[in-house]
């Protein structure tokens, strides 16, 4: 597998196209409810985005807009492939994260039947954009990133971390870190960000990558407490947590960002409506309210800025899967 096989999927990524005229049958549109899956369960970034965003696109377009949390597949990869398979009609979308370039790679690194093409989606809008955060107990012995580098070069493996599937973006980040730190630890993927949220509070794994709004609630009520930023910045929700190239870790950087999705195919004029309530959704006061509260901050971005930090972010992930190869 070459490098330039390895960047196909950022760079078959397409620019959703701007429509200055909109058929009637657009006008129409939508003319019955419509389905946003998040390829994960309850509780994790991807839905943290998707809740607000639905109930205010159900406003500004007038039919509802049924949240469809479909996990599985490790990482997200069941609910993507179903978006992509849908109909390319705008009543499927789909609210996902940076791991949707990835897992394709990673299917093909493992031989496997690759579920999706990351050209058979069309970018809508950014919604979040956060730094991963690594967390530990707030019981645990580590004060400091530097406490659980320096208890796992002495115990190679027997620290245990959480993520939202292999090769998710919670996987991507645990491992960059590791491989930067010379450490290792051992991975147990959960179906979501939820479900691995829910077994670290529950002592069932020592660590977890995390975004800061699925992280900021626990930490606040004295459960977990955050000893790294994967960030290149500091953030305003947890501003005394050092960044990891602040660390000495140079090469960690990673977001776990989540955007809006449609098939490629999707007819232009619908795309342009999207858009366009899209970008009255991430203006709202109550959808600012949400996130702000959250510990997320608002990145929104229209279909053509999306669509070329996508295909950045993904030739950059993709990688970093390179580099870390094949891991369970």
């Amino acid at each position: 597998m070459n490098r330039r096989d390895l960047l196909r999927a950022a760079a078959a990524l397409p620019l959703a196209q701007t429509v200055i005229s909109r058929p009637a049958f657009a006008q129409a549109y939508p003319a019955r409810n419509i389905t946003m899956i998040v390829p994960f369960p309850a509780g994790g970034q991807a839905d943290l985005a998707a809740r607000p965003v639905a109930m205010a696109l159900e406003r500004i377009l007038g039919k509802a807009v049924i949240v469809d949390n479909r996990a599985g597949g490790g990482g997200g990869s069941v609910g993507n492939a179903a978006a992509a398979r849908a109909a390319p009609d705008g009543y499927t979308l789909l609210m996902t994260l940076s791991s949707l370039a990835v897992l394709p790679e990673a299917d093909r690194l493992f031989d496997r039947p690759v579920a999706y093409e990351v050209s058979q989606f069309m970018p809508i809008a950014r919604v979040l954009a956060d730094p991963t955060l690594l967390a530990v107990p707030a019981s645990a012995p580590w004060k400091t990133a530097q406490d659980f580098v320096e208890d796992a070069k002495k115990r190679p493996g027997q620290i245990t971390y959480g993520s939202s599937g292999p090769y998710g973006t919670l996987h991507v980040a645990m491992e960059m870190f590791a491989n930067s730190a010379d450490i290792k630890l051992l991975h147990v993927p959960f179906r979501g960000a939820g479900p691995a949220l829910t077994a670290i509070l529950s002592g069932t794994v020592q660590a977890i990558a995390a975004a800061p709004g699925t992280l900021k609630p626990q930490v606040d009520e004295g459960k977990l407490r955050v000893l790294g930023n994967c960030g290149a910045q500091r953030i305003a929700s947890f501003p005394d947590v050092p960044t990891f190239q602040e660390l000495g870790y140079k090469d960690v950087e990673m977001y776990i960002w989540a955007g809006l999705f449609a098939q490629s195919t999707l007819p232009a004029a619908i795309a342009s409506r999207l858009r366009e309530a899209m970008a009255q959704v991430m203006a709202s006061p109550d959808v600012l309210k949400s996130f702000e509260a959250s510990g997320s901050l608002v990145a929104y971005q229209d279909a053509p800025a999306f669509s070329q930090f996508v295909a950045t972010d993904s030739a950059r992930l993709i990688a970093a899967v390179e580099k870390i190869g094949r891991v369970e």
